[in-house]
């Protein structure tokens, strides 16, 4: 057996893994195996050609090592991987020149105290325990081909053992699960013959040798079996066992059904994807490089972070992002030593002869000038439209922006096309993408009204021009492309112009329409306007007013929503409660529902077919934020599943601190039981999916010298911005103890997306309609969204503290975290 040639020579083969990538390895390994048969030496000969083979497999110890992961980037690639694992590859790597199948074998199979995965009956007795399911975003993967479940004598060859009996659970063409007594030690990477005596009873296979597989996991399911994951070598090359098998599969697998396992974590993960992204009031934008300089590309908007892209586009209907996000200042953010690169950038606007100018500034640059920061903040502070965002630049690639379903293409026909890479239109539209940033709007009036009251220089009102941006005539242009996602919006909006007679307090201004829906429209005006929110206008359609006899268009009520910088744009509701059967809501009603192949969507239709999904997808790899979900339970809300993304926030770190970041969790100590009763059970319980995030504010005092998480963390939640109310708590920890300050925006959630599951639910279905039936339930329980973001420096600046304590305290949190990270 071939097996058993390597083992009797592992000395040997060890040694000569030495020399791979060696540019004299054919000389040095004929000089080592001289005194071998020639069968000896080609068996050997063909393990190291396996073994120098360059792999495209990540590796994701997520979930399977008790020690931290953390991700780790290779030429493009993302690992997650902890510290014994990372030492493995880097060592492994220096070894072989590349990464190829020794240097993924390596890692894999490096044993000590981090690599000892819990039993397998303790896991479950914890998972009895806890409550809160834990969300692995992004962490499905496509199968090749169907998996049957397949239940067959076999028996097992490898070393000097014969005829072990086992049996499969599942089977495929090109690997399959047995069934195997613990008494049996097998590794991992071994190679074994195996005979489907099952079978071979009633079919000729013609396989006097058996089938070889290699070992590729060992599952601990019970004290007496293991489970043991099997892919073939196809070293036999025996075409007519191949289609027999085949055959045999495609023929059976109504009756004995398909493994689903793959499908069932895909339609999770995804399920509770779309549920977060789409409610996020964080805006992505993606970062390109071009002529070695960084600049703004593309940005993913939804209808919760709309309002960002919005602020930052100019009277021309121009991004200025360019000039914010500009090569200099990333560049500068960019050697950060974190995975993550964080600030918090402050920006308002001035307005000239009706033309919007960009002030910007980050706390970093901030920080290297005491009187220029006093002035930054004490003027610009006073400026209506003064901004504080928490910005967050993250690795992106290219190819993180196709996912396959989970299903193989043998499917269907309708899943091999759906399985297909981005268009080549998409594919350029995002090839020189090197990063994401996520910005966040995190300031409120309370820190505003507190920067307002900074004394500053007035002889340097001047140099304030240090922070302003200049207008290019071709502003570079930035594609805004909304998320797609379907039945969730209320109602679509159209791009359509006509003129509009607005009438508020007796005050007539012209204008005309630059969009519209059935419940709204947005006007731009031909004069600045007084108008504020929450006045009642008048409006008058003089144009539209032509093409119907059946509704009168004039002086109807609409409530201001929103007024825009320049004071000329307004955003308007149809005011129902005055007009129970509003004429504006009946007029454009039939006027969409006839004119639908003619009007253009606005925000939503992206120009290129897939780049919504493209940027979706690269976004669903990169969550670096904390993704909580709650339940409806009788009264109140609980959490029911919290998400893990690709990047661990603080409180990811805390959870895996004390081993809480399986498959389950207990997020109690961080949001307790009376938190979510008394401050957002009542605050959200009336709200619904058309409103917009409720913020809350999390303060956390954490103690990481202590052993269990419920005597380690003392937590308070706040509705709204106002954490003045825990100072006392947070100057109780802020000399002994890590402070953390969160802001938690909680949204309510209409009916999941099932669209976008529907391929593999309706695949589940068609072999177990119970599971899908059971996935759609807990889909359809999701009933609350939340994204907690940290924003401890801006929010421990503004309260009564010793700063020299909080920079001390930030310093110890700094070193906890990256001693876990």
């Amino acid at each position: 057996m071939a097996d058993d040639i390597l083992l009797k020579h592992e000395d040997l083969v060890n040694e000569l893994k030495q020399y791979l990538g060696n540019t004299k390895f054919d000389l040095i390994f004929k000089s080592k195996t001289t005194g071998l048969t020639k069968p000896e030496q080609f068996l050997i000969k063909m393990e190291m050609s396996r073994l120098s083979q360059p792999v495209a497999r990540f590796i994701d110890l997520r979930g399977s090592v008790s020690g931290l992961v953390k991700p780790y980037e290779h030429n493009g690639k993302q690992h997650f991987m902890d510290d014994a694992a990372i030492e493995a590859f880097e060592k492994a790597l220096k070894q072989y020149g590349e990464y190829t199948l020794a240097v993924y074998e390596a890692v894999l199979s490096t044993r000590n105290h981090n690599r000892d995965i819990q039993d397998k009956e303790q896991q479950q007795v914890l998972d009895s325990l806890l409550s809160t399911d834990v969300v692995k975003f992004a962490s499905y993967e496509s199968r090749c081909e169907e998996r049957m479940n397949y239940s067959i004598k076999v028996t097992i060859e490898y070393n000097d053992k014969k005829n072990i009996s086992a049996s499969t659970s599942d089977i495929s063409l090109s690997g399959c699960k047995v069934k195997l007594a613990t008494e049996n030690i097998i590794r991992k990477g071994q190679l074994i013959a195996m005979r489907l005596v099952g079978l071979e009873q009633d079919f000729e296979l013609g396989l006097k040798n058996g089938i070889q597989y290699e070992v590729v996991a060992i599952e601990n399911t019970s004290p007496e079996f293991n489970h043991v994951r099997l892919k073939r070598t196809y070293i036999e090359k025996n075409d007519t066992f191949d289609n027999f098998l085949n055959s045999f599969i495609n023929g059976n697998k109504r009756r004995y059904k398909v493994n689903l396992d793959n499908t069932l974590d895909a339609v999770v993960s995804k399920g509770y994807e779309q549920f977060y992204i789409p409610r996020v009031t964080s805006l992505y934008v993606f970062l390109s490089k071009k002529d070695e300089q960084y600049y703004p590309s593309l940005s993913l908007t939804t209808e919760n972070n709309i309002f960002i892209q919005r602020y930052f586009t100019d009277e021309r209907k121009a991004s200025c992002l360019y000039s914010v996000l500009n090569h200099k200042r990333i560049k500068k953010l960019l050697t950060q030593p974190t995975a993550i690169k964080e600030d918090y950038l402050y920006t308002f606007t001035h307005i000239v002869s009706g033309k919007i100018y960009y002030y910007s500034a980050t706390r970093s640059e901030l920080n290297t000038n005491s009187e220029l920061k006093k002035l930054f903040f004490g003027l610009g502070s006073q400026k209506e439209n003064w901004q504080c965002f928490k910005i967050q630049i993250m690795p992106s690639h290219p190819s993180d922006s196709y996912i396959p379903l989970s299903l193989p293409n043998s499917v269907s026909a309708n899943i091999a096309k759906l399985n297909r890479p981005p268009i080549p239109r998409v594919e350029g539209l995002i090839k020189n993408v090197k990063y994401l940033v996520v910005l966040t709007s995190v300031g409120n009036t309370i820190e505003k009204h507190n920067y307002q009251r900074t004394d500053y220089d007035k002889s340097l009102v001047n140099q304030l021009k240090l922070f302003g941006h200049t207008k290019h005539k071709v502003p570079p242009h930035l594609d805004t492309v909304a998320l797609e996602y379907i039945n969730l919006r209320s109602q679509k909006r159209y791009l359509y112009k006509t003129s509009v007679e607005v009438n508020i307090n007796g005050v007539t201004i012209d204008g005309h329409t630059r969009d519209f829906s059935v419940m709204g429209l947005q006007l731009e005006c031909k004069q600045s306007t007084t108008f504020s929110k929450g006045d009642i206008a008048l409006l008058s359609f003089p144009e539209l007013q032509k093409i119907t006899k059946n509704y009168n268009l004039k002086e109807l009520k609409y409530e201001v929503m929103a007024v825009g910088k320049t004071l000329v744009t307004l955003n308007l509701k149809a005011n129902e409660e005055a007009d129970a059967e509003h004429t504006g809501v009946g007029f454009f009603t039939q006027l969409i529902e006839k004119n639908k192949d003619k009007l253009k969507i606005s925000e939503e239709a992206p120009e290129v077919e897939g780049i919504s999904t493209a940027l979706r997808n690269m976004v669903t790899k990169s969550i670096c934020q904390f993704p909580l979900y709650l339940n409806k339970e009788a009264a109140h809300f609980k959490i029911g599943a919290v998400g893990f993304g690709l990047y661990a926030s603080p409180l990811h770190t805390i959870l895996q601190n004390f081993g809480l970041l399986n498959n389950k969790t207990d997020f109690s100590s961080i949001l307790s039981k009376e938190d979510l009763f008394n401050v957002i059970t009542p605050n959200i319980k009336d709200r619904s999916r058309k409103d917009p995030p409720l913020p809350f504010t999390l303060v956390i005092n954490f103690n990481p010298r202590v052993s269990n998480i419920e005597d380690a963390i003392t937590s308070q939640c706040i509705l709204g911005d106002d954490y003045q109310k825990s100072l006392k708590q947070i100057k109780s920890g802020i000399k002994s103890e890590l402070i953390f300050v969160m802001r938690l925006f909680i949204s309510r959630t209409g009916r999941p997306d099932t669209d976008y599951l529907s391929n593999e639910l309706k695949y589940v279905t068609h072999y177990a309609i119970h599971k899908a039936k059971e996935l759609e339930d807990a889909l359809w329980s999701v009933t609350g969204v939340g994204d907690i973001v940290d924003i401890t420096e801006e929010a421990l600046g503004h309260l009564d503290l010793n700063q020299q304590e909080v920079e001390q305290m930030g310093r110890r949190k700094l070193m906890w975290l990256n001693r876990l990270r």
